[in-house]
């Protein structure tokens, strides 16, 4: 498994193939200097970034993003992180229905105390639903 400044690095040299751009220190420090307005980049830590030897910081990640036309999450962590993101979105989205969407609406407009309360009561249900899953579970083995 690669380290995250070689994911990095192999995330950027991709977004700068689709950009047009040949994946090399020369052409990534020429375009980077023309669309960053902060202090200039050398030749070497380019090199450094397309290597994975290190990784920019943020203001230059996004800066890298805006320049090869690509979200800075996408350039930072790939596509894999956001599809996940996603997936357990939608099925947060799709398993609630309207009465547990008022339920949770409830929950969040109660002060800190009571919300403290009402997640004990829940927690305490579902530690004990989960015995009771596991007993009849064990009883259902025997048979």
């Amino acid at each position: 498994m690669q380290n995250p400044k070689q994911q990095f690095a192999d995330r950027l040299r991709e977004a700068m193939i689709q950009a047009g751009l040949k994946p090399e220190p020369a052409v990534l420090e020429r375009a980077f200097n023309l669309h960053y307005f902060g202090k200039p980049m050398t030749l070497h830590g380019v090199r450094k970034w397309l290597l994975g030897e290190s990784t920019p910081p943020y203001d230059k990640i996004v800066a890298l993003a805006e320049m090869l036309g690509v979200p800075p999450e996408e350039l930072c962590f790939g596509l894999e992180v956001k599809q996940r993101i996603d997936v357990r979105r939608a099925c947060w989205e799709d398993g609630i229905g309207y009465q547990e969407r008022e339920i949770f609406e409830a929950f969040l407009a109660l002060p800190p105390p009571q919300r403290k309360a009402v997640r004990e009561v829940i927690l305490a249900f579902a530690k004990a639903f989960e015995a009771e899953s596991a007993a009849g579970e064990g009883v259902g083995a025997r048979k």
